[in-house]
């Protein structure tokens, strides 16, 4: 384990090589002392290139201006020596400092004596500075380390070495230390002389399938890509349990939101689907979006809260439309046969987008260090699918593996189901899985140490241990702390079904705080949660905002954001649920009535106009209610309003003055069918004068009677006028028509007495009345 002295403090790993376990004891005793020899000779060979490479390319200044020593002492094969073995460790000396770390003469020291119990060796492994002083075993030189860079070498202890001959079964301390520039600095680990004649005990290893902290309710297709690409996240994790027999805990929203991007999902994405879909491992669903269960509970819920819909999510393009051919009857007729018809886009349910493929149902874990009785008590009246559910909780949350004492996995408190993982082995292979090479060793050895222990107090009983949740972890360093777990001395991997079905042990649950400050951030998302829900009611399908938010509050209350996430950035979360009551804050506020202008109202009857906005993608429907604040304006009370994505749209509100003139407040309220208040209340400002139409139309009346009057007066005056000339024409044309006959007389008598009747040839006389031409006979006449 490391230590700190006064200038180092070292986490060192070294590779690791375990045998068959079909090879035989002393078979495996000669290849292990084969292969240190190797890893050893690799170690020593390749450290000073190591050296020269780091000092070529030294690494970004230390953000202290003098920085850290690490120094750590990892033995090979994860501490365990058997008879006959040679003792090979990796001694690794980090300088982060901006100045060399002077040479140093490290010496290697073995007790003699082995641990009573877990509680000494966890003692011996958090020490700073050993008391007691162990006898030595061998030492050796590291050389100067250039600032910016690291040193290993290598200490190797023969087989026949006294140090090692005739020790008997045990976990022993083993320290490694040298003397620096403000005193002696340790690294302490142990070695491991297993008892291969002891019956062998069940091992459960649970390893998470998760994407890490999130804030939007799935993955997208671009994180998609990035988590399932040949080195992506996602895919480390299910190279590493290929071929295992480590039990999955699945977060269902990494599958969901594969399938319901549909024939659009990245091609990468679809095969690690597929590849998770071929293992043969036992598994079951963490929460969506691997959400903490027991802040949800102390949040007030009822139980942990699952997806509610997935559908806004899809889109019809990328589900291709299934088709049915009817079948026909057995007594019919010959037909041709049909054509399949259409059925619609095949979307997928909601079980089918969540469906892990788990071995069992109800299973619950929360996260370490939030589990409380009540949390225990609650889940553990919980039943799905006719299935009581079983709740995943550290040995350190009972009293017994409180005090570091050993709890076998099946066990039960207060009649609630549990399954309890030891905390110490967890801890150790969960560091070890985050680390690289150089630095996993140390980890590897202290799981190995606990787990020997464990082997010993768990009565026969299985045991149960986790890699616990963990991001950008390497296939090697997450696959090498499995095996370290499922190989160690005294064990057999079992499956999920095995622990399940093993005799439970009754067990007391510690007692302990929930985080206030996580509670009351649930206790808020729950809380606009049904808000939303409520402003939902103006969609056709309140699935298209309810879906969305009820997954992206559970991605927010992930345990991803715990642990090494909330160390590294401790305001990540806290501005993470700031953003999304931020953004819930404005989609409750996407609806709305347009603040209206003041209008004249000069008749009795009109529209009011009204301005509806949407800034939803998706159409509404609303009802607009109106109420005025006094008697003189008659308002339609409501109006059922359509709006379009995006868009605005006028509403016309009927409205009727009544008698008298005034200001009118006319209160505007959008309400969803369910009569649920959409947005904030507006109000029109109406001055009603609906006596100026009639005083109008009074003046109109007046000015067009004027006029009509002036016209017939002045009709009547020019009637008058043209009467008064009429007597003086009549008489001239009187005299003129009399004068005129007179004068035409005179000549027409005397032409008449003048000239005789004409005589014909025939001796007619014509008439003077017939025209030319016209005779008539005399005696006719």
């Amino acid at each position: 384990m490391n230590r700190t002295g006064a200038d180092a403090y070292m986490t060192v790993n070294s590779p690791r090589t375990s045998a068959p376990r079909q090879i035989a004891p002393a078979s495996r005793g000669r290849l292990r002392a084969r292969i240190s020899a190797v890893v050893v000779a690799a170690i020593l060979a390749v450290a000073p290139a190591t050296s020269a490479a780091s000092a070529a390319t030294p690494s970004p200044s230390p953000t202290s201006p003098t920085g850290t020593t690490t120094f750590t002492l990892s033995p090979v094969s994860n501490g365990v020596v058997r008879p006959g073995d040679t003792l090979s460790v990796a001694l690794t000396l980090q300088n982060d400092t901006v100045a060399e770390a002077s040479a140093a003469h490290v010496t290697l020291s073995l007790g003699d004596a082995a641990f009573a119990d877990r509680a000494a060796l966890a003692a011996w492994l958090a020490t700073q500075t050993p008391t007691v002083e162990l006898p030595m075993i061998g030492s050796t030189d590291l050389p100067p380390v250039p600032a910016q860079s690291e040193e290993t070498r290598g200490i190797q202890v023969a087989a026949d070495s006294p140090a090692l001959v005739g020790r008997a079964p045990g976990v022993y301390p083993l320290v490694a230390s040298y003397p620096g520039p403000t005193g002696t600095v340790f690294s302490t680990s142990a070695l491991i002389v297993p008892d291969d004649a002891a019956p062998q005990v069940g091992i459960g290893v649970v390893v998470p399938i998760t994407a890490g902290p999130l804030t939007g309710g799935l993955l997208t297709a671009a994180e998609l890509s990035e988590l399932t690409a040949p080195d992506g996240s996602l895919t480390a994790q299910l190279n590493a349990v290929t071929g295992t027999d480590a039990i999955l805990a699945v977060d269902p929203a990494i599958l969901a939101s594969i399938r319901v991007l549909g024939t659009s999902a990245p091609t990468s994405a679809s095969a690690w689907l597929e590849h998770y879909e071929a293992l043969t491992n036992t598994r079951f669903a963490l929460q969506f979006g691997d959400a903490d269960v027991a802040v949800q509970l102390q949040a007030g819920q009822s139980r942990p809260q699952q997806p509610t819909s997935l559908q806004a999510y899809m889109t019809a393009s990328n589900f291709p439309p299934s088709t049915a051919t009817p079948t026909a009857s057995p007594d019919a007729s010959p037909t041709p046969t049909p054509t399949p018809s259409a059925t619609g886009p095949a979307y997928p349910s909601l079980a089918e987008l969540l469906d892990v493929d788990a071995t069992r149902t109800a299973m619950y874990w929360p996260a370490t260090g939030t589990t409380t009785p009540e949390v225990v008590d609650d889940l553990g009246g919980l039943v799905s699918e006719d299935v009581s559910s079983l709740t995943l909780i550290p040995s350190t949350a009972t009293t017994r593996g409180a005090t570091g004492a050993t709890v076998s996995a099946r066990s039960i408190g207060d009649e609630a189901g549990l399954l309890v993982y030891d905390a110490d082995i967890s801890a150790a292979l969960h560091k070890a899985s985050l680390l690289g090479t150089a630095v996993r060793g140390a980890s590897l050895t202290a799981a190995t140490a606990y787990l020997a222990f464990a082997v010993e107090e768990t009565d026969g009983r299985p045991l149960l241990v986790t890699l616990d949740r963990g991001t950008d972890r390497s296939p090697v360093s997450l696959g090498t702390s499995l095996r370290a777990a499922t190989q160690a001395p005294g064990v057999v991997p079992v499956g999920l079904n095995a622990l399940v079905d093993a005799t439970p042990h009754a067990v007391e649950v510690a007692d302990a705080a929930p985080n206030d400050t996580r509670v009351a951030a649930a206790s808020a998302l729950f809380e606009d949660e049904t808000a939303i829900a409520d402003f939902a009611t103006v969609l056709d399908d309140s699935a298209l905002l309810t879906g969305p938010e009820r997954a992206s509050i559970l991605q927010l209350l992930g345990d991803g954001w715990l642990g090494a996430a909330a160390e590294t950035d401790p305001t990540s979360w806290p501005t993470a649920i700031a953003d999304h009551r931020a953004a819930t804050t404005q989609t409750l506020a996407a609806v709305g009535i347009l603040p209206p202008s003041t209008i004249q109202l000069i008749s009795a009857g009109a529209d009011l106009p009204v301005w509806v906005r949407n800034e939803l993608p998706y159409p509404i429907n609303v009802v607009l209610y109106s109420s005025p604040d006094d008697l003189r304006l008659e308002v339609q009370p409501q109006v059922e309003v359509q709006v379009a994505p995006s868009s605005n749209t006028k509403v016309e509100v009927p409205v009727q003055a009544r008698v008298g003139n005034g200001e009118v407040t006319v209160a505007l309220q959008l309400r969803s069918r369910t009569f649920e208040p959409i947005g904030d209340p507006q109000y029109a400002d109406v001055n009603v004068r609906a006596d100026w139409e009639n005083i109008g139309l009074i003046a109109m009346s007046i000015i067009v009677g004027g006029l009509l009057t002036i016209g017939v007066v002045r009709t009547i005056l020019r009637r008058r006028r043209g009467s008064a000339d009429a007597p003086e024409a009549d008489i001239d044309e009187e005299t003129s028509d009399a004068a005129a006959p007179a004068e035409n007389d005179a000549p027409d008598a005397a032409t008449d007495a003048e000239v005789p009747d004409a005589v014909t040839d025939d001796g007619e006389t014509p008439d003077p009345d017939d025209g030319p031409g016209d005779t008539t006979p005399a005696d006719s006449r």
